[in-house]
């Protein structure tokens, strides 16, 4: 093998790749030989935090895993799988793209939507919807605004033009991604569950085809660039960010889901990070082969490409596909109708060498268990300790806050924060009705709701994390955004199943980073246990952090599914009826910690995290789907940031109605109106089953205040604050004045 014309491969050259000295001699261990720029190319993607997880993965593994509807553990598959049922099953799947976007928001938040839509149909299922959970910095910023509208065109752009649904999200905007924003990106598809494919290479002599696109010199090293700290020189690697092509993706996704119904393929995986080198190991670790490659094979846009450009590129729309021999044209007939590139690139061989040729050269051998996660990759068990400033967080007490003598104008400038106020300028620029199977559009919900085709079912998805919660204590904020998510299903009418995982952290090498994520991980499986909802796979996102701003608020975005058995339960979050009874379940408490509130108007950002009890929580979930299974309740909606008054707010928002209700005397104003303690729901009931209701609740154990009623206008301890319209405006206008 020769390279001659690439660098000489040195510890020099292997640190320039993102490799330290140590793995560049375990590599040589493993090769017996230094090996060449090509094969150090490989080792360094393949051994990147991005795909390897070598400092994560320790931790990844005490994650809850197994579960009765599960269908494909964590790491089995390219996404998860669990079933909803007779014969149908949901695949879903959460990823960031956070690196690419801080640079090229377009295209970084466009392919990592392309991306994680392929993860789904590569397993055979047919995407019907999409979710992305956002992170910004100051809103006022030129830059914020500037990475907002691409991001969120980047998203629009593609999505719409893929044809599947973009039916929910979030958006918080915090100093913290000023320079490193987030950009989550959640897909969830149908299945028949014995129809799915395996992500897997195996059958010595079966061709492998590369399929799709055509493949450039875009996103080469594009996960080493997503394995480093965000610093000024990153704009420089714009080349290392994909850029996709939805109509293509399109037709790659149907001719796909053909391709798989004629029974001739083995197995099959997107081309996503680290590209042709990382469906190749990967496949081929899985079915214990190995793979002989010829490089000269494949498609390009460019001429001239060097072999480990090829290899690395991590151009958009391809698959890589194992076929039975002697079923070739069944495929080829396929994709030729669909007019995608279908071309044999090598075939499965004995062993477990991947061998890369180029023009009849071979210029790679490495063997595929030694670059794959849980196999040769480093694994790092990294030191971490508590951060210092938990040091203030513990000095808080809210005694130190002088409760506000003005509730209703307190009130209009909560809904007017831009974490609180309508994201109406972001979601009008989505399509959320292609398909026409949203139906959280008709009838919104606490969680976005898509029914699941000739069935009466739906699922219920949810992305939540607040990041001032995992801020303030990791397990305690992770625990919530599980806790969050689930209620978010259960208030409409789900039953929360399994989630998916996208873990944005700062530099792992930092103690207080890893001390943060080591305890996130602890309180993910806390409430994941306790809520029977497995992991089921996801992504680790370090290095979100830049030089001059350190890293971003640790931020563990938690994707979830629930299942709605019958379309008749699934519930609003509308206030329906004037003269309906409100309800609280759960506690009021003297707890304003981590508010929106007490950070964003009274201006103290170190506090503890709100409470939350996860028995308490887990209670509230079995008795809010009890009610409605009941038919006992005409609305439910949780509250969440601003409290208790943002989501009486919310609810009367949607109908143009009011509420009339009076403050709970034992705790202070401004912890019942403004606090965000957890495990609470706000419900509203015909007065003529108030009896009914309360009876219900006594015999769940469930906490619960009566608040007030519905009314036309809003009345707080019989003060009259007017229409909801006042509230509407403030509401409203936050996003569009600031990014219209």
């Amino acid at each position: 093998m020769s390279n001659t014309s690439l660098p000489q491969v040195n510890t020099e050259t292997a640190a320039e790749l993102g490799l330290n000295a140590e793995e560049f001699k375990q590599i040589k261990d493993i090769l017996g030989r230094t090996p060449n720029y090509t094969e150090l190319s490989i080792f360094s993607v393949m051994w990147s935090e991005h795909c390897s997880y070598k400092n994560s993965i320790k931790w990844l593994k005490t994650l809850p895993k197994d579960g009765p509807a599960i269908l494909a553990k964590a790491g089995e598959e390219n996404a998860g799988l669990v079933g909803l049922g007779g014969q149908l099953a949901c695949a879903f799947k959460i990823e960031s793209h956070n690196h690419p976007s801080a640079i090229e928001p377009f295209q970084g938040a466009a392919t990592g939507v392309g991306g994680i839509h392929r993860d789904i149909f590569t397993m055979g299922a047919r995407p019907i919807a999409a979710l992305n959970s956002l992170r910004f910095g100051n809103i006022e910023l030129p830059k914020t605004k500037w990475l907002v509208k691409g991001v969120v065109k980047g998203i629009g752009s593609y999505g719409n033009s893929f044809g599947v649904p973009t039916i929910g999200g979030e958006v918080y905007f915090d100093e913290s991604y000023n320079i490193n924003p987030l950009v989550n990106a959640m897909s969830v598809g149908i299945v028949d569950k014995d129809k799915t494919i395996s992500a897997i290479s195996k059958g010595a002599g079966n061709p492998v085809y590369i399929v799709g696109s055509a493949t450039g010199k875009d996103g080469i090293h594009g996960a080493t660039f997503a394995s480093e700290d965000i610093d000024e020189d990153s704009a420089d690697k714009i080349p290392s960010v994909q850029v996709g092509d939805p109509f293509q993706e399109k037709l790659l996704l149907e001719a796909t889901l053909e391709a798989i119904k004629t029974g001739a393929i083995v197995g099959m995986q997107d081309m996503g990070a680290a590209g042709i080198t990382c469906s190749t190991s990967e496949m081929s670790e899985k079915g214990e082969h190995g793979m002989r490659i010829n490089l000269d094979k494949v498609p390009t846009r460019q001429k001239n490409m060097e072999p480990f450009e090829i290899l690395l590129s991590e151009s958009q729309e391809r698959m890589l596909v194992v076929v039975e021999k002697g079923r070739e044209k069944d495929i080829e007939a396929v994709f030729e109708k669909w007019d995608l590139n279908c071309e044999v690139i090598g075939e499965v061989t004995e062993g477990d060498n991947i061998e890369f040729y180029h023009n009849g050269n071979l210029v790679a051998q490495v063997p595929a268990p030694a670059l794959v996660l849980g196999g040769g990759a480093p694994i790092y068990n990294r030191e971490y300790t508590a951060p210092k400033y938990l040091e203030k967080i513990k000095a808080f007490l809210p005694s130190m806050i002088i409760d506000t003598e003005d509730y209703k104008n307190t009130t209009l400038a909560l809904m007017g924060l831009p974490n609180i106020a309508s994201k109406k300028w972001v979601y009008e620029q989505y399509d959320s009705m292609v398909r026409t199977d949203n139906i959280s559009t008709n009838k919104a919900s606490a969680a976005p709701t898509v029914r699941i085709k000739d069935s009466d079912k739906a699922l219920a998805v949810s992305v939540d994390c607040n990041p001032y919660y995992v801020y303030a204590d990791p397990k305690k904020g992770t625990s919530i955004a599980v806790s969050e998510a689930a209620r978010n299903i259960v208030c409409s009418g789900g039953k929360p199943m399994a989630i998916t995982n996208c873990l944005n952290f700062g530099n792992p090498y930092n103690p207080e980073v890893y001390w943060q994520f080591v305890n996130a991980i602890k309180g993910m499986s806390e409430a994941c246990e306790t809520f029977s909802t497995p992991v089921t796979g996801g992504n680790v996102s370090f290095y979100n952090q830049s030089s001059d701003e350190g890293p971003v608020f640790p931020t563990p975005t938690i994707g979830m599914i629930g299942l709605i058995d019958n379309l008749e339960k699934h519930m609003g979050m509308a206030f329906e009826s004037t003269g309906d009874l409100i309800y609280m379940l759960g506690k009021s408490r003297e707890d304003i910690n981590s508010s929106q509130y007490l950070i964003h108007i009274k201006g103290e950002k170190h506090s503890p995290a709100p409470f939350i009890d996860l028995e308490e929580e887990q209670n509230l979930h079995s008795t809010v789907l009890g009610l409605i299974d009941e038919g006992l309740i005409n609305s439910a909606n949780d509250i969440s940031d601003g409290g208790l008054i943002t989501t009486l707010i919310e609810s009367a928002l949607i109908n143009n109605l009011g509420f009339s209700i009076k403050s709970n005397d034992n705790i202070r104003k401004d912890a019942f109106l403004f606090g965000e303690s957890q495990s609470r729901v706000i419900i509203t009931v015909n007065a003529r089953q108030k009896d009914k209701l309360e009876e219900y609740l006594k015999k769940q154990n469930q906490d619960f205040e009566s608040l007030g009623i519905v009314t036309t206008n809003i009345q707080v301890d019989n003060e009259d604050w007017g229409s909801i319209n006042e509230f509407r405006h403030s509401y409203e206008k936050c996003l569009e004045d600031q990014l219209g």
